[in-house]
């Protein structure tokens, strides 16, 4: 029998991450020196994920934890987990856009959320690989889930950039910092200074709108700056950690107030579209998605982010059709 995590504590919680690249090494790495879940690290490269697995569970010595990190070519090894990370994919390079990628992962994400969900089928599945929203909605019909149990990880991720980039700006501490992103995870995401606020003063208090324009250019901006930074592959910490406090969240039944890329049904007046939207997680995923009071220039701006996650979606449908794939 598979447990769903309110049925588990989380001494017994499993994490299953596919693809153990950058994102999903660091992302073991935090689960497990977290004392958040074991993790099984699957990939199709022979001996990446072993080497990982055993490089990570040699630090158990000097970390003090005893989670198990285990490397597997087999998806039979990630059985009962209780959440399901995919990472699988290829990375961003300096010139290329998230929507690049479309087609090459769309075919990964569509093979190995199948294959994968076959072990956990009543896993929450977390999607990572970009372009994130149209993966998140291509691994949702390839997992056969009911909506709220997938999610796209990309809201947590953008919003602590606004938050950083805050925080630099003011030269006061990101603790005392909260930001709001909505949107596609790409360019035309939506970062909401109405709802950023400093220890709980609107950031326009703080910043003219010069500089408040600045910094949202930046966040929309923050992955390719890092891409074109390291010229070699894309952000890992900061998405990792990202992950990492949605996975907390769920085994943990924590109700945190997150920006996810969720399942719309009629929310923002958009509907059968994963996008960003701040929802409540906990132990069976999307438990609820919150409708802020969004200006109708924000509104606007979220339905211009939705129509372009649309086209690709639209897409991706013809290029996988060509290839005689569907979802």
């Amino acid at each position: 029998m598979v447990l769903r995590p309110s049925e588990i504590s989380c001494a017994t919680a499993q994490v299953a991450i596919v693809g153990s690249g950058n994102v999903g090494a660091t992302l073991a790495q935090r689960l497990a020196e977290k004392n958040i879940a074991d993790v099984v690290l699957l990939d199709v490269v022979e001996g990446r994920p072993q080497g990982v697995a055993l490089d990570l569970m040699e630090a158990r010595g000097v970390e003090r934890h005893d989670r198990t990190i285990t490397g597997t070519n087999d998806f039979a090894d990630t059985a009962n987990s209780n959440v399901v990370v995919i990472t699988a994919g290829l990375p961003r390079r300096p010139g290329m856009s998230r929507d690049d990628l479309l087609l090459t992962n769309g075919k990964i994400v569509l093979d190995v959320t199948q294959k994968v969900m076959m072990q956990s089928p009543n896993a929450v599945l977390v999607v990572v690989t970009n372009p994130l929203d149209v993966m998140t909605y291509v691994g949702w019909k390839a997992s056969g889930l009911p909506p709220h149990q997938v999610m796209g990880m990309a809201g947590v991720l953008d919003s602590a950039r606004f938050q950083t980039f805050i925080a630099m700006e003011l030269g006061v501490s990101i603790n005392d910092i909260n930001a709001t992103v909505l949107g596609s995870h790409g360019d035309l995401m939506v970062p909401l200074p109405r709802y950023s606020t400093v220890n709980g003063i609107p950031i326009g208090k703080f910043l003219d709108e010069a500089a408040i324009a600045r910094l949202v250019d930046r966040t929309r901006n923050g992955g390719a700056e890092v891409v074109e930074l390291l010229k070699t592959g894309g952000a890992y910490y900061a998405p990792a950690s990202a992950v990492c406090v949605m996975v907390e969240s769920i085994l943990y039944n924590q109700p945190r107030i997150l920006p996810v890329a969720a399942y719309l049904q009629g929310q923002y007046e958009l509907d059968d579209i994963f996008i960003g939207v701040p929802c409540r997680l906990g132990c069976q995923g999307v438990e609820s998605i919150l409708e802020l009071d969004l200006t109708d220039q924000e509104l606007a701006e979220l339905h211009t982010s939705a129509k372009a996650v649309r086209q690709n979606l639209e897409h991706l449908r013809s290029l996988l059709g060509e290839s005689g794939l569907s979802f």
